[in-house]
């Protein structure tokens, strides 16, 4: 009886060839094994009354694993087809959040451009009237010693008053 190869080592011999057209070979193979393999007495007998399998005289554990594998293999279809729509859903569903992520990611970033350059307005606006308070401080100083010179002056010329009118009075007027 030969060795079944395994899946690995029909890739390696096949390395063209898909996983699915190597499961169809060994199992194509397999049914050929079954199909060399001889009934039995008892099984001849059968056969004689009542033909078992198809007429090429199968041995009936081939045509049972035969249904098997055709039965697991509708299974498998069929298992295969619910995952790939699963799958798809899953895509669909990821995708959709994916948009939703990139909608909000904009948005933030649409919100974050907008506050910075609120900000960078509000700075100017500090900037310029830190500017115009230097400008009224220093005009506001100038401003203070004109009236500090004025106030002297106006002393001053009190002071020459006062002594005109003592010495206008001295004088009788």
């Amino acid at each position: 009886m030969k060795k079944d190869k395994t899946m690995h080592e029909l890739a390696k011999e096949f390395p063209h060839k898909t996983y699915r057209e190597l499961e169809l070979y060994r199992d194509a193979d397999r049914q050929q094994e079954a199909q060399e393999i001889p009934l039995t007495e008892s099984q001849q007998k059968q056969e004689e009354l009542e033909p078992i399998g198809d007429s090429l005289g199968a041995c009936i554990t081939a045509g049972m694993k035969r249904d098997k594998a055709a039965t697991y293999l509708q299974v498998m279809k069929r298992r295969a087809q619910e995952a790939e729509g699963e799958l798809s859903i899953l895509k669909g569903i990821e995708t959709n959040r994916v948009k939703e992520a990139q909608t909000r990611c904009d948005h933030l970033q649409n919100e974050l451009d907008r506050v910075k350059k609120e900000n960078n307005d509000l700075f100017n606006r500090i900037a310029d009237s830190l500017e115009v308070n230097e400008s009224h401080q220093k005009l506001n100083g100038k401003l203070q010693e004109r009236l500090t010179e004025l106030e002297e002056e106006n002393k001053k010329m009190h002071a020459k008053l006062d002594e005109r009118i003592d010495s206008m009075r001295k004088s009788g007027m």
